[in-house]
């Protein structure tokens, strides 16, 4: 929905409340008019209800609404005496139209001193468990959310079954799009797999202030621009067209942003001619081929399990003279170098055209590609037939455009024309493990709208080939994501901070029951 679709819907909403509640903002000793002033109308109900009038501001904030609605409609019902179980249910159940049956129905008597404190264990426990999701959803949506690492694509840096805390806030919190799913879970219900959100209606892409920027090198989390799948990790080959806050969630490493020129050489990448800069703690990967004199015995499982090498690895030949190893950092391959019986490692390099690649011209592969052009918001580029597929996406996916080519011809909503202007920016992402990672060497750029975060804290790491404590990875606990140097743990700290809380609690309740 467009923003002004978005404003005759929001208008409509205001005309069916004031059709089912002026009466009752009348029997409250308001005016009739009241019941119809947008915003202002939401006002005046919490005083009518009793309730704070903060209250109103849920009623604006995606996904928090849906939780909010229903409690308003059962706090009105009761505030003119309709506390029935029934009366529940049936205020829940028509989605508040049954609050029209009482406007023109009954006899409306308001109770302006009603008693707002629970009757019961049973309402007072539900009161707290609406208000705990109202807060989680809260914090989850526009503050930090909780994110687990599924694939080796930033093996190292990230590894598999590390669970991050994901800052919405320094790429600035993106509003919900999808107006009506579920809190606090992506695009399934868990268990039942099934879908979680409505595709309609839509909300405009809106994004709250930042406080950074993203800078070459940083991770991000993003929606996977290109997903389609039905369920995630889902093989029956059914497709489905997802909102963009409910594709997929990704990791990778930005390498290039809005205005950048990149290009990969030889595994190498480049930004505007020079050569990219990576951080101390990202520790990219190739595959390399490992030649043996075939005389000497190594124990190739205690070697890459001590260098931690995870990702696959076996001989070539069938005189197992020759080993090929899919991820191996600079380092590693400096140590193999000098392991007697190893006579040479040798990086692996794509030749040659490769299939899949981005923008699919039949001309690049994934080590030698570029250079390219990384879309800016405002700027504009020369179009024709040659460059057309870099952009034909953005034009029509990304930004809503019609794109028609008649002949040598290209139109852009129906007029003749041979640039584009970018309406936002776009992003190029890649995984530190250069050849076991799905990026946009294979499906291109990443939309601004498509960023979800910033991941900051890994608060858990779990290793899965571990046994007993050992899965947990300890020395991971409570490091940040970013910053120089070698990540290192705080976990000792928070057990400090934690113990001191506890014992402070302990105290602090002897000395008041002391008081009394």
């Amino acid at each position: 929905m467009t923003a002004f679709q978005w404003f005759v819907f929001f208008l409509l909403l205001q005309v069916i409340h004031f059709l089912g509640t002026w009466k009752l903002y009348v029997a409250a000793g308001r005016q009739r008019w009241e019941a119809a002033i947008p915003v202002y109308n939401s006002i005046v109900l919490m005083k009518i209800i009793g309730r704070p009038t903060w209250w109103t501001l849920l009623l604006f904030i995606p996904i928090i609404n849906l939780i909010m609605f229903p409690v308003i409609w059962v706090e009105t019902l009761r505030s003119f005496g309709k506390r029935s179980s029934l009366d529940t249910f049936l205020g829940i159940a028509t989605f508040g139209f049954y609050i029209y049956y009482i406007n023109y129905t009954q006899q409306l008597n308001y109770v302006a001193d009603r008693n707002l404190n629970a009757e019961n264990q049973t309402a007072s426990t539900v009161s707290s468990l609406l208000f705990a999701i109202i807060v989680a959803t809260l914090v989850h949506t526009y503050v930090i959310q909780p994110f687990t690492i599924p694939t080796s694509s930033l093996e190292k840096s990230l590894l598999v079954g590390d669970f991050l805390f994901v800052s919405k806030m320094n790429y600035g919190a993106r509003v919900p799009m999808t107006a009506v799913a579920l809190p606090m879970v992506h695009d399934s219900i868990p268990l039942t797999k099934s879908k979680s959100y409505l595709n309609w209606p839509q909300l405009p892409y809106l994004r709250l202030p930042s406080f950074q920027k993203i800078k070459n090198c940083d991770i991000v989390v993003f929606n996977w621009p290109v997903d389609t799948v039905y369920k995630f990790r889902d093989n029956s080959g059914r497709k489905a067209d997802k909102p963009i806050d409910k594709k997929s969630n990704y990791v990778k490493r930005c390498v290039g942003i809005p205005g950048d020129s990149l290009q990969i050489k030889d595994g190498i990448v480049y930004i505007n001619g020079q050569l990219l800069a990576l951080p101390e703690r990202a520790k990219p990967q190739y595959s390399y081929k490992i030649a043996l004199d075939g005389k000497t015995p190594i124990d190739f499982e205690f070697l890459f399990k001590d260098m931690n090498v995870t990702d696959g690895a076996g001989f070539t030949s069938e005189k197992r003279d020759t080993l090929f190893v899919s991820a191996l950092t600079t380092a590693s391959v400096e140590r193999l170098k000098n392991v007697p019986g190893i006579t040479s490692v040798t990086r692996e390099i794509a030749k040659g055209v490769e299939d899949g690649i981005f923008p699919h011209i039949n001309k690049w592969n994934r080590d030698n590609f570029g250079p390219i052009y990384i879309p800016q918001e405002g700027k504009s580029v020369k179009i024709d037939l040659n460059n057309l597929s870099f952009y034909s996406r953005i034009i029509t996916e990304y930004e809503k455009n019609k794109l028609e080519i008649k002949g040598s011809d290209i139109y852009i909503n129906g007029i003749k024309t041979n640039t584009y202007s970018f309406k936002q920016d776009y992003f190029w992402m890649m995984g530190d493990n250069r050849h076991n990672s799905e990026d946009s060497r294979y499906w291109g750029y990443v939309p601004e709208d498509h960023v979800v975060g910033k991941p900051v804290f890994i608060w858990m790491s779990w290793d899965t080939n571990g046994k007993g404590f050992g899965k947990i990875r300890w020395e991971r606990l409570f490091t940040t994501v970013g910053g120089d140097g070698q990540p290192q743990s705080y976990f000792k700290i928070f057990l400090f901070l934690l113990a001191a809380f506890f014992v402070g609690e302990y105290f602090w309740n002897k000395r008041k029951a002391n008081k009394a």
